[in-house]
């Protein structure tokens, strides 16, 4: 385990580094960053001002050296559409993703485990087909049109809920359950198939021919090596929810981080963008690697492999 856990470290260590060389310079990817700070109508000489108060005119890895430390150090630099730090402004808008995104998960996985269990257990029953239903209904309708249906139907007909905003918990309901609509269905249909193939394994058989009650069979035989594939996914889940909820988040007119990138990307605000970039894609780094080292701990087979 010591060995598995070392190599995943050092793989992650290594994906981190790529992260944060390509968050810094997507941004010079797209051209030159002083001309889009300057704006339409700024000049040349507009342009090379803001390129030497910027450090742009240094060499590209002094300038990713100089952010890399000071980023590692909790500074992000100023942002230049609001002239404050930009640590500032990303903790303002943090608090309302975390709660969005863990909300809509432990939503979406306390419904999709269940429901998958119960749709392997009698394949082409009732409740498979309805859970089938749910799936490919939850995979073609978007987001965006469930939300203002959503916001339709129980905000302005039958005002329910409020329809925009998060100033208390009322304001979260409808973003969580879309966003637990458009998440459910991948991991009910992967702890369904996962279940139907453990669930047709000689060991499974021998422990109903044992006499053991059903409850015992699923949840402590089958439901462990079915859940396999199931922690993998949810950790990618877990990482869509978090970053890719800015259309959840402008439909709802919630100030969360996604709202704030689309924000900072019409802004030209660089140091912002790549905060966020760099922040979102380390949570996706660390959420693989948990998720790895979880299944490593369920099965010791994967410890084992090189």
């Amino acid at each position: 385990m010591v060995s598995y856990l070392f190599r995943r470290l050092v793989v992650a260590f290594c994906v981190c580094i790529a992260v944060s060389m390509l968050s810094f310079g997507l941004m010079f990817m797209a051209g030159d960053p002083s001309i889009a700070i300057a704006g339409q109508g700024g000049s040349a000489a507009d342009a090379e001002a803001v390129r030497a108060a910027y450090g742009f005119d240094r060499p590209f890895l002094v300038q990713y050296l100089d952010w890399i430390g000071s980023a590692l150090l909790g500074d992000f630099g100023q942002s230049i559409y609001f002239h404050i730090p930009v640590t500032e402004i990303i903790g303002n808008r943090l608090p309302v993703t975390l709660q969005l995104g863990a909300l809509s998960f432990g939503l979406a996985l306390v419904l999709a485990v269940p429901l998958g269990i119960a749709a392997a257990l009698k394949p082409n029953g009732l409740v498979d087909r309805l859970a089938l239903v749910l799936a490919v209904t939850g995979q073609a309708v978007p987001s965006f049109w469930l939300g203002l249906m959503a916001i339709v139907v129980f905000g302005v007909w039958y005002g329910l809920v409020p329809i925009s905003g998060a100033d208390t918990w009322r304001g979260y309901i409808l973003p969580v359950v879309v966003l637990t609509y458009s998440a459910l269905p991948a991991m009910m249909r992967i702890t369904r198939s996962g279940m139907i193939d453990v669930l047709a394994a000689d060991y499974i058989r021998t422990a109903y021919a044992k006499g053991l009650p059903l409850r015992i069979v699923v949840l402590r035989h089958a439901l462990r090596n079915a859940v396999l594939p199931l922690v993998s996914l949810a950790a990618v889940q877990l990482g869509i929810l978090l970053s890719g909820s800015i259309v959840i988040e402008s439909v709802f007119a919630l100030n969360g981080l996604g709202r704030l990138a689309w924000e900072s990307l019409l802004r030209a605000d660089l140091p912002v963008v790549q905060a966020i970039i760099l922040i979102l894609s380390l949570v996706y780094v660390v959420l693989t690697t948990a998720s790895d080292l979880l299944n490593a701990m369920l099965d010791p087979r994967i410890r084992g492999a090189r």
